[in-house]
């Protein structure tokens, strides 16, 4: 079956996606917009934070070395399914770390948020830990610390263990919440002493969306009509079942880091969720009612159980009996067990109302949402995001007026472009200078926005596009034996602002409106 437009636009736009030091005596004209800000006007740390993300996957290579076991995402990856291209090397920073947090202090970062890889750390998903595996995430932890630099942790990346998946289904099973909280119990036990932030799990809307239901992304379970080459799977159920449990897993991960560790480590724990901003694209009363429903169903689908213990109306009416139901208990475990929300923003798009979807006799998550999606821009290069930073400035505000005004961090945001394009990433500059000014707008109005991590320090293995495109500060051509980290022009203009380097406007006749660093 040839998949809708809409949902391959909706996937298309989730991606999710270090020896030359900087030059910072240059001036270098840099971003766009039309308003001047810097780094001294956000709280200073650790009330707020400016850092940058990665993934384990992604950027630590070594996937088959020192006890390191595949997860599904290696799995996914050798069947040929990004591009041809594996983690098996990516960045190589599991022997390259203490250069790749040096290149952090250079950029000024102040926090660095990276994934465990549960496979590494514990090498069959369960049993003894890998000693070689905690070695090197200790030493992780401590060069970033002897650096000054906070890590952020995540535990879960869409790299569950393949041994684990292969055993019961990995998320479909609610075996899954026993043995994640014991590799969780393990990551607070070891390294709580030191990290401070952590996260369990990196956006399971686009990880279920993308794995459970159309099957193209690990561990590409689907059925027909809806998915695409899946040997295995229920495309009408296997979404519900697998959010309800990364649900309950998150919330019995964190039940036993209040319960035994917070106290003494005097960290925080949150969870991360993707999300779009989502306009009607017409004033129409059925477009406004699918531009709602459309956050109901993938940013609340999440958070909606978070702080009130039990899933959107809409989805309940909607999947009927499809949608796991949260008993007292666990509704009371779920319910508070967050002390920060993650959020991954990357665009924002149109929402068009699709209800004929809910008279279709077979019905999967996509037709239960009934709405369909498309971007705003089709003037700029459909390759790269349409910069909407005014969105996040909406989603935000949502979020404060809905749900409580939670303290959260902005985990992901950033700019995509080609991966062999030129360093001089315009683009990427101006998407981060409209964003971040976007963030301080909305703290100036109350949003409880404690940090913002760019995605991504370094050109990295990406999930949808494998070695296609960019998110990087700094390029890394995979041919090149050495993998040299090179700055991008981007990676110049967040140094200049998080070392406070003040920036005004000035004209330039032949291109958009420039800030210019002194």
């Amino acid at each position: 079956m040839v998949l809708q437009l809409e949902l391959l636009l909706f996937l298309s736009f989730i991606t999710l996606i270090i020896g030359i030091p900087l030059n910072l005596s240059l001036d270098l004209e840099l971003g766009a917009g039309d308003h001047g800000f810097k780094r001294a006007d956000f709280p200073a740390p650790p009330d707020f934070v400016f850092g940058a993300s990665s993934s384990a996957y992604q950027v630590e290579g070594a996937a088959d070395q020192d006890g390191r076991t595949p997860s599904i995402w290696d799995t996914y990856a050798h069947a040929g399914k990004m591009h041809g291209a594996t983690g098996d090397v990516a960045c190589d920073e599991y022997h390259r770390y203490k250069e790749d947090v040096q290149l952090m202090v250079d950029t000024g970062l102040e926090a660095y948020r990276f994934s465990i890889s549960w496979s590494r750390l514990i090498s069959n998903g369960r049993g003894p830990v890998n000693p070689k595996g905690l070695q090197y995430y200790n030493n992780l932890i401590d060069q970033l610390i002897s650096k000054g630099i906070q890590p952020h942790v995540t535990l879960h990346h869409a790299d569950l263990p393949q041994a684990l998946d292969d055993e019961y289904g990995g998320w479909v099973s609610p075996q899954i919440i026993k043995d994640f909280t014991a590799y969780a119990n393990v990551c607070f036990a070891q390294f709580g002493d030191r990290v401070k932030h952590w996260t369990t799990m990196n956006e399971p809307n686009v990880f279920v969306l993308g794995g459970y239901d159309i099957g193209f992304l690990p561990p590409s379970r689907c059925s027909a009509p809806f998915g695409v080459n899946c040997s295995r799977g229920d495309s009408t159920t296997e979404p519900y079942l697998a959010i309800h449990n990364f649900l309950l897993s998150h919330a019995s991960a964190a039940a036993l880091y209040k319960q035994t560790y917070q106290h003494k480590q005097c960290g925080f724990i949150g969870i991360n969720v993707f999300s779009y901003w989502f306009i009607p694209r017409t004033e129409t009363h059925q477009d406004q009612a699918a531009a709602q429903r459309a956050m109901d169903f993938y940013f609340s689908w999440v958070v909606h159980p978070l702080v009130y213990g039990e899933y959107p109306g809409v989805m309940k009416k909607n999947a009927g009996s499809r949608l796991p139901t949260f008993t007292s208990a666990e509704s009371a475990l779920v319910k508070g067990s967050f002390d920060f929300i993650g959020l991954n923003y990357y665009n924002t798009l149109y929402a068009d109302d699709n209800s004929a979807a809910l008279n279709l006799q077979t019905r999967d998550y996509v037709a239960d949402s009934a709405i369909k999606i498309s971007p705003l821009d089709q003037d700029r290069s459909t390759f790269e995001y349409p910069i909407t930073p005014w969105g996040m400035e909406e989603l935000l505000e949502y979020i404060k007026q809905n749900y409580g005004n939670p303290l959260l961090y902005i985990h992901e945001n950033g700019q995509r472009t080609r991966r062999n394009s030129s360093l001089e990433d315009w683009s990427r500059i101006e998407y981060l200078h409209g964003h971040i000014h976007s963030l301080l707008n909305v703290i100036r109005n109350g949003s409880n926005a404690r940090g913002y991590f760019t995605w991504s320090f370094l050109d990295t293995l990406e999930l949808l596009d494998g070695l296609e495109s960019s998110y990087g500060l700094y390029y890394i051509d995979v041919d090149d034996p050495d993998l040299k980290r090179q700055p991008k022009l981007s990676a110049h203009w967040y140094s200049k602002f998080l070392k406070n380097k003040n920036f005004t406007p000035r004209s330039d006749p032949d291109a958009d409106q420039h800030y210019f660093f002194q």
